[in-house]
C-alpha cells in the first residue's frame, strides 16, 4: 500500500529529480562554454552492429521498440560560444563541433553514460587535446545556417561538415511545442533524462587505451524538431546506421543555447 499523496511511477521511469546534481566548482583548465544551435539527432539500431567494440566493463543501454531490443546513438552538432578556461576567462573561442555518442551503462557503477565514437571540431585548438591526451577529436570545417522565429523555434537549421573522418550534412525544422515522441520509454521525461543527461563519457583514445571525462549542465530545455535530411558519413562507414536509415531518426531534439562545464584533464583507465 503506497503512502498517502505518493505518486506511483511507471516501471523503468527516470526522473530529473534523481538525475540533477550540484555543479562541481570549475578550476584550472576546466572548460566553460555555451553551446548554440544544440541538437540531438538520435537513431535506434541493432545492438549486434556494435558488438565487441567496448571493453567488457560496459554494455549498451538498450530499449525495446516494436518488440525488439535497440541501442541508441546520437549525433550532437552545435557551435561552441565563449569557449574558455576557468583559469583564463579572458581567452574565448568560437567553433563548430559535432559529437558522435552511443548510450551505455557502466556495469561497475550502474551509471548511465555515453561511449564517444569521436568528435569533429572546427578549430586549431583541437590539436592540443588530440596530441596531449590522444582524444578522438578530428578536424573539419563546420558551417551552420539557422533562422528562428520570435519564439525561438527553428524555421531553418542546416549544418554542413567538410571532413575526412566524419563528413556530414543535415537539416531540420522546429515543430509545435509539444512533448516529444520517444519510442522505447514509458513517458517523455524518462526519455529526456536518458537522452540529454548522461554526464560521463568513455572512449578509446587514439593509442587504444580507455579514457574518460565528465561534464556538468543544468536540465536542458530541448524542444522536438523534424529532420528534413541527414547524411552522416561516419555512421554509414562504420555500419551502424545506413544513409537510408538516417532519414528515419528515433527522435530529434534541439535547444537554441545552453551552458556546459567540462572537467579536464581527462583520465586514463587501465
Amino acid at each position: 500500500m503506497s503512502d498517502a499523496g505518493a505518486v506511483d511511477m511507471p516501471e523503468g521511469a527516470l526522473r530529473f529529480d534523481h538525475a540533477l546534481t550540484e555543479r562541481p566548482p570549475p578550476a584550472g583548465i576546466d572548460v566553460l562554454c555555451k553551446l548554440q544551435h544544440f541538437a540531438i539527432i538520435t537513431y535506434a539500431f541493432d545492438p549486434a552492429r556494435f558488438a565487441g567494440v567496448m571493453p567488457p566493463r560496459f554494455r549498451l543501454d538498450t530499449v525495446t521498440i516494436d518488440g525488439r531490443q535497440r541501442a541508441l546513438l546520437s549525433v550532437v552538432p552545435f557551435v561552441d560560444v565563449d569557449f574558455t578556461l576557468a583559469a583564463r576567462p579572458f581567452l574565448k573561442f568560437r567553433m563548430g563541433q559535432t559529437n558522435y555518442r552511443i548510450y551505455i551503462i557502466d556495469t561497475l557503477t550502474g551509471e548511465r553514460c555515453v561511449w564517444f565514437i569521436g568528435t569533429t571540431l572546427d578549430s586549431w585548438t583541437r590539436v592540443v587535446p588530440y596530441r596531449l591526451w590522444n582524444l578522438p577529436w578530428y578536424g573539419g570545417k563546420v558551417r551552420f545556417d539557422c533562422e528562428q522565429d520570435a519564439d525561438g523555434r527553428y524555421l531553418r537549421y542546416q549544418m554542413v561538415t567538410r571532413a575526412d573522418w566524419a563528413p556530414a550534412t543535415m537539416s531540420l525544422v522546429g515543430v509545435p511545442d509539444v512533448d516529444p515522441s520517444l519510442a522505447g520509454f514509458c513517458d517523455p521525461e524518462s526519455g529526456l533524462v536518458y537522452l540529454t543527461h548522461p554526464l560521463r563519457g568513455y572512449y578509446h583514445r587514439r593509442d587504444g587505451r580507455l579514457g574518460t571525462y565528465h561534464v556538468w549542465h543544468a536540465r536542458l530545455k530541448v524542444a522536438p524538431a523534424r529532420l528534413l535530411h541527414a547524411d552522416f558519413g561516419l555512421l554509414d562507414r562504420l555500419g551502424l546506421v545506413t544513409r537510408e536509415e538516417q532519414q528515419h531518426p528515433h527522435s530529434v531534439l534541439v535547444e537554441p543555447l545552453n551552458e556546459f562545464t567540462i572537467y579536464l584533464p581527462p583520465r586514463v583507465l587501465d
